[in-house]
């Protein structure tokens, strides 16, 4: 059974049904890898707001879309066309759309120099007309929650959450709208919105449009669907987190085999800085954005050729 956590009472330790949420948490984030969350500081209203601009910008005419397509940058900023994420090397490509955007460093702040993927420039599309505005002030709400989130999970799985505190000055944090088409007539059994696939980084903050799709394996085999209201969020752990935190936290395999209808998810994928060094103690240095670097070489296509 994947844990429904109040969020508010997980992250105040003077809340009445703090001791509850955390014990919820331990089994969520040590044995099934997933949770929900809900009481969080983020409106229903703010979340259907952001899948209305992601929907409006999905429905675009391709040649519009383009203008901002990934593949142009060499780096995850913009739109991704069907066919250009391969999380599963024995699947093909996964036949939904995404758009991508991150962090925006200060002007004359040192790290931009050293030119990493990780910092990009977002590529910002003029239609919809608040799309950046909206998903700009999303992106500052939904990553100083989720710093306060990761931090109470992390004490609820006997992993020290104040060591996590100071690591995400500058997040590596990839907010992303996936568009999951109806699946298509020609699909196979290797075809799928998105391929059985661990995430990468360290928490992932999920707000969806509540519609079906998502599925996480189980320890024992099989597969358990997982759905969110608006305004709930469905959270997961990465394979840096499971690495970093000595396996306390448990990254789960799950994919979208494809909806009978269209459906929008938006995943924050938070991660640390750069050099956060993610690797456990006593192990060889290995640093955030060197991980996140190789595993996303291996999934973009269009990073797939340069990076080989």
């Amino acid at each position: 059974m994947i844990p429904r956590i109040d969020a508010a009472a997980l992250i105040d330790p003077t809340h009445a049904g703090h001791h509850a949420a955390r014990d919820a948490t331990r089994i969520g984030a040590s044995e099934v890898g997933f949770l929900t969350v809900y009481n969080t500081p983020i409106t229903a209203q703010t979340v259907a707001d952001v899948i209305a601009q992601y929907r409006a910008f999905f429905h675009l005419p391709a040649a519009q879309k383009a203008d901002y397509d990934m593949a142009k940058t060499g780096s995850n900023r913009g739109w991704g066309a069907a066919g250009s994420e391969q999380v599963d090397p024995n699947a093909n490509p996964d036949y939904k759309q995404v758009f991508d955007c991150g962090l925006e460093l200060a002007k004359g702040d040192p790290v931009a120099a050293l030119g990493l993927p990780a910092y990009a420039p977002n590529q910002w599309p003029e239609t919809p007309a608040d799309f950046s505005d909206t998903l700009r002030a999303y992106y500052r709400e939904t990553t100083a929650f989720a710093l306060d989130l990761l931090c109470a999970i992390a004490d609820a799985a006997d992993a020290d959450g104040d060591y996590f505190r100071d690591k995400f000055t500058r997040p590596m944090a990839l907010l992303r709208g996936n568009f999951y088409p109806e699946r298509p007539a020609w699909a196979t059994e290797k075809d799928f919105g998105i391929a059985t696939h661990t995430d990468y980084g360290c928490m992932t903050l999920l707000a969806t449009d509540g519609s079906p799709g998502l599925e996480v394996r189980n320890r024992g085999g099989g597969w358990t669907p997982i759905t969110a209201p608006i305004g709930e969020f469905v959270i997961n752990f990465g394979e840096m987190l499971d690495i970093w935190t000595e396996g306390r936290i448990k990254a789960t395999p799950h994919r979208v085999l494809g909806p009978k209808a269209e459906r929008i998810s938006v995943p924050l994928f938070f991660n640390p800085d750069h050099d956060a060094v993610v690797s456990p103690h006593g192990a060889p240095i290995v640093r955030a954005a060197d991980h996140l670097q190789a595993r996303f070489n291996e999934t973009y296509v269009h990073l797939q050729t340069t990076a080989s």
